[in-house]
Formats: C-alpha cells, structure tokens, sequence
C-alpha cells in the first residue's frame, strides 16, 4: 500500500497553481482553484490538504531552511567550504541581513503553506462529504497552519497573522506584524482543535498525516517555549501516558530511527515524507550533508555539498561510550585509498536515486524529544532529587548505553545536584539525541541560553530573531517593520 508520500506526486499539480503569483507574504490569488466551483467533493478536499502537506518540502521548509536554522546557525554544525554557499555561510557566521536568502525563502514558503491551509480550513465547509472525514481533514490543516506559523514567530517574532484565504494580491496590503503573542494563542488554538480530532494512528495510504499524538506533542513543545512550564508537563505527559493508543516507544536500536526501510517508525511522531525516483519528491540531505571533495566516498550519487558539517565541539560533546555518536556523524571517510579526516552528517546516508533525490524523511517530532522535554518541565516545576525528571532523563540515556545520573553520583560527570545542573543536564542530553534534526538552534533560544553559548561565534542578543526579508519591507513600508538593528 502507499502512504501519504506517494500522494505529494498527485498533489504536485495543484501546488503550482497554487503558486502562479508572489506579492505580498508570498500569499498568491490561486486563479480557478481559488473558487467555490472547484471545491466540491470530498476528494477535491483531500487534493487540497494534500499541497498544504507538499509545501513542507519547500526549500524554505524542511527541505533546507529548517536545519540551516535549526543547526548550523547553531554550535552544532558550520560550513568549513565557503563554496557550499554564501548565504548558509551568512547565517553560520551571524552576518546574515534582511537579503539573505535563507529569510526570503523561509518566510515565502510558510506563507504559501499557511494559505494552502486556509484554503482547506475554508471551503471545506461547504463541501458535502463525510463529516467523521470533514472534521479529520481540518484538524489536519489546522495542525500544520499551527507548525508553520510556530515556525514563523520562532524565526522572526511578530510576524503577519492570516486565517483566511487572500483572494487577490491587494488584500495583502493590509496586514502588519502581529504580536507574538496573539500568534502563540492562535496556534494553540489550532492545536487544541486538531487534537480533538485527529485518531491516533493511521494505516496504510494514510501512513504519514498529522496524528493526535503529533498535535498534543507539539502543543506541549509550545508551552515549553512560553515557559507554561505546568501546562507543558500536563500536555507532554499525556503523550507518554496515552501510548496505549498511539503506541510510541523508544526504539531498541538508535540507528533503526533513521533506517529509510523503517520510516514513519513507532519512535517518530511525526515527519515530512520524502521518496526518490518520484518526480522530484526526494530528499536532498545526503548530498547536502557530505563534505565538499569527498566525491562518492560518503555519497554515492551526486555532489558533495558541505552545507551542515558538524563542528569538533559538535563531536566532543558526546560522552565515551555513547551509542548515538556513530550513527549521528563520522570523523572521517577512505578517498581513493587515503583516510580523510573530516567530520559529516551519518543520520541522513543512503543510496539517492540521482543528485538530490534520497530516501531519507525529516523527523519534525520523535517520542525521545517529549520524554526530554517533559523532564525539562518536571525540573523547572521544582527540582526533586532523583525523581521523576530524573527518570525520564535516563530512560534516553540508557537507550545510548550510557550511565544513569543521579543528583549524588559518585562521579562527579553524572552527578546532577541541583535545578540549574539539571537545566544544563538536560540542555547536554538534547544536544547529542536530537542532533542534526533542526532543534539546537530552537533550544538554546528558548532557554535563554543562546548567547551565553554562541556569543563566542559571534552571535549577538539581537540575532535571536532573523532580519524580515527586505522584499516583504519594500512592498509594504508603511506597515511592515524591520527586526532591530538589522535596518
């Protein structure tokens, strides 16, 4: 049977139409498909939420945008290659500006998906269909209008709220920033919605949409980064609690998390679906990952790229012993018989079908990544000596082969005595689990952390927030503002 990968091909064409005019907020009329003619069946629905599930594969989403933030604009990776590419370089180095292409395409993209969402969100209510399958389909647009925008206000803060469709460029015109907080409570609101919905699993065809557990998951990562630190841990723990039903465990085996035969794994939560040989809905992350020289010492097929390399303080950070280290990164690779040493990306090899065309999906949520953000939650509720925080902690070190910590540990390295060692504990233990999957950067922001770390690599406190794309300024300067001190 066929999963939802398969059904991006089908949605290609509507994706283009979708996109057939770029003006303001990149939210495009949509031509004939914008009208109520065309929305009237259930299966013109699917079609519909279908492009909205495609644009994840935007270069300005998951294709590329998001580890470019999510990792080499953190301590994780670098581009050691100024040949892999000027505008990642601007970003890894904190000299990125308003003309950065990385802003540009990420802010064009989410909002394309943001209004194929609202599209959904929109005409489906009066189209005649199943209303079970009415109300699944608008939790699941409402899902990932919630994951765009939280996207969105993490990357420029306030940015433009829209939850109707623009039918023609003029209405652009008319909205300004809005408060990061109203965005955060609208998608809330969206997740909140998109739970009640949503099952908790799907089968066959269906293998790969937004699921129950993907929204109370990723409603728990939101009150994390607003500092609910009771909600979060109310929301995290019925994730852990409900695996009667959505069945999500910790894998036995690390490296079977990224195997491509095993996508979609009882680990993951959620993830944006990739397949090679499929008119162009592979994954780019081989190629992009494998140092620049290599040849097909590391790639088999297609260019080497070097655009996420991770750095010696990346490959330090990982303690003796433990089992994610090789399947994460190499320190080096065998080139016409000689030993390289040069450290890459292992998490994302494969055997691409033609340059840029692997296997590989994007990981967005992994049942490892709540087990740690819920002992965050327990720790700032109140630090406990060995307790529950504690648990959940060790329950992923374990998995790693790595000692337990304990608030007196005889070894001073796994001794965790009070709430701030346990913040930095945490802090550690994310860094190496969830390493090269787009969340260090995301981190260290919302734990006020970021400059205190990268202040040496040149961050300052106002690169917390990327510059608004010059483009969306010059269409709209009298409502549009710029991010401080990037004028």
């Amino acid at each position: 049977m066929k999963s939802i990968k398969n059904l991006f091909v089908a949605g290609a064409m509507i994706i283009c139409t979708l996109s057939s005019c770029k003006d303001f907020l990149d939210l495009a009329p949509i031509s004939q498909m914008n009208g109520n003619t065309f929305y009237r069946t259930g299966e013109d629905i699917k079609n519909a939420l279908t492009a909205v599930y495609g644009t994840l594969q935007y270069g300005g989403m998951y294709y590329s945008s998001m580890h470019v933030i999510g990792d080499l604009r953190s301590d994780n990776t670098w581009i050691p290659n100024p040949n892999a590419g000027a505008n990642l370089q601007e970003v890894d180095e904190f000299k990125n500006n308003a003309f950065n292409t990385i802003s540009s395409s990420t802010w064009s993209a989410h909002y394309q998906g943001i209004q194929y969402a609202n599209i959904v969100i929109e005409k489906i209510a009066a189209v005649a269909m199943d209303e079970t399958l009415k109300k699944r389909y608008t939790g699941e647009a409402k899902f990932l209008r919630a994951l765009m925008y939280f996207n969105m206000v993490r990357i420029f803060g306030d940015v433009p709220l829209v939850l109707e469709v623009i039918e023609n460029p003029q209405e652009g015109y008319h909205y300004t920033r809005t408060p990061s907080e109203t965005v955060y409570e609208q998608i809330i609101a969206d997740l909140r919605d998109a739970e009640e919905v949503l099952p908790y699993e799907y089968e066959n065809i269906d293998i790969g949409r937004a699921t129950k557990g993907a929204a109370m998951a990723l409603l728990g990562k939101v009150y994390m980064t607003q500092k609910h630190w009771d909600l979060a841990a109310q929301k995290l723990k019925e994730v852990i609690d409900g695996t009667a039903q959505n069945k999500y465990q910790l894998l036995t085996d690390y490296a079977s998390i990224f195997d491509v035969s095993n996508k979609n794994n009882r680990e993951s939560i959620f993830e944006v679906q990739f397949k090679k040989s499929a008119s162009g809905e592979g994954s780019p992350f081989t190629n992009q990952f494998a140092p620049i020289g290599s040849g097909t010492a590391v790639t088999v097929v297609g260019n080497p790229l070097g655009q996420n390399i991770p750095t010696d303080n990346m490959r330090n950070a990982y303690e003796n012993g433990d089992a994610r280290k090789d399947v994460s990164m190499r320190t080096s690779y065998v080139l016409n018989g000689n030993t390289v040493e040069h450290n890459y990306v292992a998490k994302y090899l494969g055997a691409p079908a033609a340059y840029l065309d692997g296997e590989n999906n994007w990981i967005v949520l992994r049942y490892a990544d709540v087990l740690l953000l819920y002992a965050e939650a327990r720790n700032e509720q109140s630090y406990v000596p060995d307790g529950e925080a504690f648990d959940y902690l060790n329950q992923v070190r374990e998995r790693a082969n790595l000692l337990a910590k304990s608030s007196n540990h005889s070894d001073l390295a796994l001794r965790v005595p009070d709430q701030a060692s346990f913040r930095l504990a945490i802090e550690q233990e994310r860094r190496v689990e969830l390493a090269f999957e787009g969340h260090r950067w995301f981190d260290l922001i919302r734990t006020d952390r970021a400059y205190p770390v990268l202040q040496s690599l040149g961050m300052q406190p106002y690169h917390a927030l990327f510059p608004i794309p010059n483009s969306q300024i010059e269409i709209n300067p009298d409502l549009m503002t710029q991010n401080p001190q990037y004028d």
